[in-house]
């Protein structure tokens, strides 16, 4: 795992964890995985693996595509393609980055088109590869292209598997830095193949603070481990609310859990994601908050650099009872 610690430590010491800056580090970290130098141990490793790993699909690059990222979560809902898509924009920020894909790999759930503000189906070209459709200067692809945003997606596995197959060696990305891959949640056949099919260079796995989220994100970084993807490391999203009238400070769905995790596995958390409503807003509006506000506090600064004394002394409009019951809540 020297590898992947070297990764680690290319992200330096993060206490700004925003989109912006997961972004940069992310894409620092994956250039630092590749120029790593292994030990004769991970060397004998390796050889095991590949005798083990022998009968198993061969991994095949995707044609002009550098480095591959997978955005992952145990269970749904807990933000992981608001992430996806803010990664994919954080990443394209970086002065040197050129180019950055984002796929959309949750067949049954699509969220990419809304998120990114598109619509229409890709045009095919000469060599009948489908021509992805590009905002904010990513190039996208998604199941939600392909067929109306209210239908469902009513289909067995192996309809899934192609489909599947089709978004990772139908597409014409062209020459792309970073191809951004938004995993359905949990740990089934899409997940499985995509990791066993194409070369990966990280996998960030994203929860809430909640227990029992953290429970299915446990299990999503140890099938990559199983599989020989390096995970980056977590995303803790919705970790605290800030009331916007009184700034104080409310940890819903629990907190430092994910921070708890991650060291429980030797993992760094790589974001630090508030719950606020110009991220959720932003992003059903296709106006992402790394594009629409990214030097807003969401897309870069810290949650929060007041003390307790300072954020019950800032301006309040609320009335002295309100105030009170606010600052009780946590």
């Amino acid at each position: 795992m020297a590898a992947v610690k070297g990764l680690i430590q290319g992200f330096g010491v993060l206490r700004s964890r925003k989109f912006l800056q997961l972004g940069r580090y992310v894409a620092a970290g994956v250039a630092s995985l590749s120029s790593s130098a292994k030990s004769q141990e991970e060397t004998l490793k390796d050889r095991q693996t590949q005798v083990m790993a022998r009968g198993l699909p061969k991994q095949k690059p995707i044609s002009g595509v550098k480095h591959i990222l997978v955005v992952a979560s145990g269970k749904g809902g807990v933000g992981k393609s608001t992430t996806a898509v803010n990664l994919a924009l954080g990443i394209a920020a970086s002065e040197h980055v050129k180019s950055v894909g984002l796929l959309d790999a949750d067949v049954y759930g699509p969220s990419i088109p809304r998120m990114m503000n598109l619509k229409g189906n890709p045009e095919v070209n000469s060599k009948n590869l489908m021509i992805p459709l590009v905002n904010y200067g990513i190039r996208c692809m998604s199941m939600g292209f392909l067929v109306e945003e209210t239908a469902p997606i009513v289909w067995r596995g192996l309809m899934v598997m192609s489909a599947i197959e089709r978004l990772l060696r139908q597409v014409d990305w062209g020459e792309l830095d970073y191809l951004v891959i938004d995993m359905p949640p949990g740990t089934g056949d899409v997940q499985l193949s995509i990791s066993q099919n194409i070369p990966i260079s990280g996998a960030v796995i994203v929860s809430t603070p909640q227990d029992i989220a953290l429970l299915d994100a446990r299990r999503g970084a140890e099938m990559f481990k199983k599989v020989n993807v390096p995970v980056l490391g977590l995303v803790q999203n919705m970790s605290v609310f800030r009331c916007p009238m009184c700034n104080h400070e409310t940890h819903i769905f629990g907190e430092d859990g994910a921070r708890q995790l991650a060291a429980s596995m030797g993992l760094d958390i790589l974001g630090d994601i508030p719950l606020h409503i110009s991220i959720r807003e932003t992003c059903d509006m296709g106006k992402p908050v790394v594009v629409s506000a990214p030097e807003s506090r969401e897309a870069f600064s810290s949650p929060c650099d007041q003390s307790p004394e300072a954020a019950f002394s800032s301006p309040c409009d609320q009335s002295p009872e309100a105030a009170s019951l606010c600052h009780s809540t946590s």
